[in-house]
């Protein structure tokens, strides 16, 4: 069982084996927070308590507790926040972090999951039972539901043993689609990927925070609706505007919910709602600090005037679609982590980051380490020269600025060294498996940043007897991930 409870308006939706049921209790107030579960049809047990934030943004805790034989279900409970001193709130926005894409059940994106990782050859349903642990019924039933919506289709038939051949089912990756933007200092990229993470449209615009906030929201709400009408155009009409496509499209209108539970914004404008591409939402990364689960900026270094800024809410109200907001070295780890950059699901890794900044994105675990306030990865701003250079942030002799000093003065292997230094400050407080380095500057020119990040924690693992780190260079595309903030939580690979 799904739900939600929002200062006594109450939501949710009952999912036993397929058979699904809308309710809603406008009750008087109570206390603003979500609270979401998992209750999963035919596994007796699989009754979870943990993670997703709700609408607002509350606190999310990852994991969860199963019941005997069952699974941890998604959940959570937090506290609305609360309008940001010089921004007013958007009115009638709000929509925010994973729980804005959770599917009907646990079961359910368990199932989907493996259809996109069987890619086109598709998966059978005595497969997917044993994979998942279901019963074959309860398969039957979701995959069924999921052919109805566009969502699954056969992919052919397999022999068996003793029996009629096997039916083959697949995901339909053009069924759904998610955005994801890289808001940088000095440009906009905007990528539209399908639902198996497929790039299917990009675009990209110089940008200039020095506009002001609102001047950026216009930018970005007119980059992503002409990459999604770019899309549209090629491709033709889909379901909801009479075409044959099937999927997504057009199946959430504003103020209701579509196959993935995904619940548009009402009193928003027309936006990309409008169009006849299916988009399940829109992921936002830039530099930080901001708040992960407000969707809300803080001080971007340079541009002190951004502080309190909605910028979830001011984009979801254009866009007329659910938006999420996370720093751009976050996105960008947590695409690398749902990638497999850095092996095994439960490995930890820091990715050093150095485009027109310098930030790091923490996986621990196998989830993205946000912090308390999402301040976790503030890695440019750690001081290693006490009195040094004047850096944007208003410190002095932090990392950041003594890198982009270096690379100003064309000296790449001294940038790399402190980089090094950097990492190995990092690495001693986290123990991290991994240590990736990317970014623009970084792939510019990689071998002088490696070796300097190598070099130094090389010597660090020598002075302490431990073994040598790994340090490779990572693409670690910060658009690509931010549609992933999208995109992972239909398939239950939430972050957090």
């Amino acid at each position: 069982m799904t739900g939600s409870r929002d200062h006594g308006i109450t939501t949710g939706r009952r999912d036993h084996d397929g058979t699904t049921a809308e309710w809603r209790n406008d009750g008087g107030g109570g206390h603003g927070g979500d609270q979401c579960g998992d209750h999963g049809g035919d596994q007796g047990g699989d009754h979870g308590r943990g993670g997703a934030r709700g609408t607002g943004g509350g606190h999310r805790r990852a994991g969860g507790r199963g019941g005997a034989g069952g699974r941890g279900g998604a959940g959570g409970r937090g506290c609305r926040g609360v309008r940001s001193p010089g921004w007013a709130a958007v009115k009638g926005a709000g929509a925010g972090g994973a729980n804005l894409l959770a599917v009907r059940s646990h079961n359910t994106a368990l199932v989907l999951d493996l259809l996109r990782a069987a890619g086109a050859g598709g998966v059978s349903r005595l497969e997917l039972a044993e994979r998942t642990g279901l019963t074959p019924q309860a398969v039957s039933k979701i995959t069924a539901r999921l052919r109805e919506e566009g969502l699954a289709a056969e992919a052919g038939h397999r022999a068996s043993t003793g029996g009629k051949p096997r039916t083959l089912l697949r995901l339909v990756p053009e069924a759904g689609h998610a955005v994801g933007v890289h808001l940088d200092r000095d440009g906009v990229r905007t990528v539209l990927v399908d639902l198996a993470g497929t790039v299917v449209a990009q675009r990209w615009a110089p940008a200039d925070f020095g506009v002001g906030a609102e001047g950026v929201v216009e930018l970005v709400v007119r980059e992503v609706t002409a990459g999604v009408a770019s899309l549209e155009a090629a491709e033709g009409p889909s379901r909801s505007d009479g075409g044959d496509r099937g999927g997504l499209g057009g199946a959430a209108p504003l103020g209701g919910a579509g196959p993935l539970g995904v619940s548009a914004l009402a009193g928003s404008d027309v936006g990309v709602s409008a169009l006849g591409v299916s988009v399940l939402g829109v992921g936002v990364a830039l530099p930080g600090p901001l708040d992960h689960l407000r969707g809300v900026l803080h001080r971007v270094t340079g541009f002190p005037e951004w502080d309190g800024f909605p910028l979830r809410d001011a984009l979801a109200r254009r866009l007329g679609v659910p938006v999420v907001v996370d720093k751009d070295t976050n996105a960008a780890a947590l695409g690398l982590a749902l990638g497999g950059a850095a092996g095994g699901s439960g490995s930890s890794f820091a990715y050093l980051y150095f485009g027109t900044g310098l930030g790091a994105g923490l996986v621990l675990g196998g989830a993205v380490h946000r912090g308390a306030r999402t301040g976790a990865g503030e890695f440019g701003h750690q001081v290693v020269q006490w009195g040094g250079p004047l850096c944007g942030c208003g410190d002095r002799g932090c990392v950041e600025a003594l890198c982009l000093a270096a690379v100003a003065r064309g000296d790449l292997p001294e940038a790399g060294r402190v980089l090094g230094v950097g990492a190995a400050n990092l690495v001693a407080l986290l123990d991290v498996d991994l240590v990736l380095i990317g970014g623009r500057t970084v792939t510019e020119a990689p071998e002088p940043f490696l070796r300097g990040v190598t070099e130094v924690l090389d010597a660090r693992a020598h002075r302490t007897g431990e073994p040598p780190l790994p340090v490779r260079v990572a693409a670690g595309g910060v658009a690509d991930g931010a549609a992933q903030l999208v995109l992972a939580p239909v398939f239950g690979r939430a972050d957090d």
